[in-house]
């Protein structure tokens, strides 16, 4: 029998032969609401700055939210968390799988989600449809490792200008994992980004020519080098897909 991801992601941590690899937190009662969109994809104006990509991200298909306190000053961009509801007959076991993706705030809730997180909670259809009329449910959520697919991306935001102004966005930032910083070797040195919002870094003049970066992630105590440098006939919106892949 073929297991649906979200059953697979709930066997992770009953793997007793390899703890070291097993990541289970404990749960935090909360309240969560959904807002619409016309397909039930998240919207690409979440306050992370993920732009169009954040409508799906990655093979999360639209399973996203906007988070209040989990929002850390734009820190918890990217998070992956599980959220199930608490009515028994009306909502699956294994609830939600989703990524903060925007701010998001409703009634004294945690979690505001798209349309295809939501029905994620309920057991089916009719289920979901019935959670809908409550609008804001109890929750319990945890935060999980992401998985998403293929290495971490450097997306140049379309607000960047070159030369003269570089704003960048890291994506697919697997497992548990916070991206603190990000810098810029410059001059001979390494020159930090500024958070400018969301998971948006910026450098005003950066240097012509390559662009070479690095970052850093709560998870590793050390810098962690892409393996690639940015090319200088970068444009606005493009995409540059490192030789890293986290855990």
């Amino acid at each position: 029998m073929e297991l649906s991801f979200k059953h697979q992601i709930g066997l992770v941590c009953i793997i007793l032969l390899f703890p070291a690899l097993c990541y289970c937190q404990e749960y935090t009662k909360s309240r969560a609401t959904f807002y619409s969109t016309s397909d039930g994809y998240g919207t690409p104006t979440g306050a992370c700055g993920f732009g169009e990509y954040g409508r799906k991200m990655n093979w999360y298909d639209g399973s996203v939210a906007g988070v209040s306190g989990l929002w850390r000053n734009g820190v918890g961009c990217g998070t992956c968390y599980q959220v199930k509801c608490l009515i028994e007959k009306l909502c699956d076991e294994n609830g939600a799988y989703l990524v903060a993706t925007d701010q998001g705030y409703g009634d004294n809730t945690d979690f505001v989600m798209s349309p295809r997180a939501f029905t994620e909670l309920g057991r089916d259809e009719n289920a979901y449809e019935e959670l809908k009329k409550y609008g804001t449910v109890d929750i319990e959520y945890r935060r999980v490792p992401c998985t998403y697919t293929g290495n971490v991306v450097f997306y140049i935001k379309e607000t960047s200008s070159n030369p003269g102004y570089f704003a960048v966005v890291l994506l697919n930032v697997n497992g548990i994992n916070d991206v603190t910083a990000v810098e810029m070797w410059q001059s001979g040195e390494w020159k930090a980004l500024n958070r400018n919002y969301g998971a948006v870094f910026d450098f005003a003049n950066p240097p012509s020519g390559e662009i070479r970066l690095r970052f850093k992630v709560s998870g590793l105590s050390d810098w962690v080098d892409p393996k690639i440098v940015i090319p200088s006939y970068w444009q606005p919106g493009s995409t540059y897909v490192t030789e890293v892949q986290l855990k």
